[in-house]
């Protein structure tokens, strides 16, 4: 059992060296005459909208206009945003219109944004994201210079609970351990490819040639369908090191994020033929070797499985104190990947912010 624990994180070791290796970092300058128009869906973010639109406005190295979409808010979201649009004529407050039949409420909004657009590049980011001030110039200039369509990162996820500490370093795990090539624009097949939500540059004319957002406008999950959208359409797109880009704290506990991860899990890992096999990949490489120490290989296999996640710990710039909960990050990630399949498999809806979408067939 330790051999076969051996050879199951052996893979994830040797994919996150080439990975850490490979992975590009964005940077500027934004090409002459660019425009980044800065878009934020929103819906009931009254408490996190304001740092959010400061960073967006600090923005330097090129010229940027701000849109919030204002989503159905209940909570003065649009009040708060009014305000600070005062006096400042980069910022604009919109509202979104009901939302149509087949349509998700995120994806909804930002077509609804991109319409509304000015920008020679358009930059979709999520209300709980606060950009690096030289964020946005960096992300044009590195999509014009490489001739790239979709520019996407993981932003530095701010954990501040237990709770987000064994769900939230999932998302590193997998795209730099177990993703060849990590998103970048020389692996151009389509299942290949990959972008974070909370984090989308594209250029305008790729993104409105595609069919941006209105191309899939039933997805919970536009951080793997746009990317693969745009693949399989004949454009490019990478990911980038996100971590010095922007920072993001996405969910405020463990509730919040089991539900954050569970409602779009059905269009990543949890199908019925994906997931066994990733269960057999996560588990036995990353559980298994903690329940046969006493073996040889089972203890290199453990401390190997620590060592990666210690490597990407340190790229992500995650906190050092989740590094030990590994195991336990692993579980419950794949029970948060089992528990939307069952959910799937029964036709429970998934529920993010009071609505309901049918689970994909």
């Amino acid at each position: 059992m330790g051999l076969i624990a051996l050879a199951l994180v052996a893979l994830p070791v040797v994919l996150g060296i080439a990975n850490l290796l490979l992975q590009r970092r964005a940077h500027g300058p934004a090409p002459a005459g660019a425009l980044v128009s800065i878009l934020i869906p929103a819906r009931d973010e009254a408490a996190r909208i304001g740092p959010c639109l400061a960073a967006a406005l600090a923005s330097r190295g090129v010229a940027v206009e701000v849109l919030v979409m204002d989503d159905g808010s209940t909570d003065g979201t649009g009040e708060v945003v009014r305000r600070l649009a005062e006096g400042e004529p980069r910022l604009r407050l919109l509202r979104a219109p009901p939302l149509p039949p087949g349509w998700s409420g995120k994806v909804h909004a930002c077509w609804r944004l991109a319409e509304a657009a000015r920008g020679t590049h358009l930059l979709f980011i999520d209300a709980d994201v606060a950009l690096a001030p030289g964020a946005a110039a960096a992300l044009a200039g590195h999509a014009a210079r490489r001739g790239i369509a979709l520019v996407s990162g993981v932003p530095r996820q701010v954990i501040g609970s237990l709770g987000e500490a064994l769900t939230v370093p999932a998302i590193n795990l997998l795209l730099l351990g177990y993703l060849p090539g990590v998103g970048g624009a020389f692996t151009r097949l389509p299942g290949l490819g990959a972008a974070c939500g909370q984090l989308l540059l594209f250029d305008r004319a790729a993104y409105f040639g595609s069919g941006g957002h209105a191309a899939l406008r039933g997805t919970l999950h536009d951080g793997l369908a746009l990317p693969r959208h745009l693949r399989a359409g004949g454009w490019r797109t990478e990911m980038v090191d996100g971590a010095p880009l922007a920072r993001c704290r996405m969910y405020g506990g463990f509730r919040e994020a089991w539900r954050g991860f569970v409602k779009n899990a059905h269009e990543g890992m949890a199908t019925p033929l994906g997931l066994p096999v990733w269960t057999v990949l996560l588990a036995g490489g990353h559980l298994l070797p903690w329940l046969v120490l006493e073996d040889p290989a089972g203890l290199a296999a453990a401390l190997l499985g620590l060592g990666l996640r210690a490597a990407v710990t340190r790229r992500a710039r995650e906190p050092w104190w989740t590094v030990p909960l590994h195991p336990a990050t692993v579980a419950v990630a794949l029970a948060i990947q089992w528990n939307a399949l069952l959910r799937t498999a029964l036709g429970r809806p998934a529920a993010w912010k009071g609505r309901a979408y049918p689970a994909a067939p």
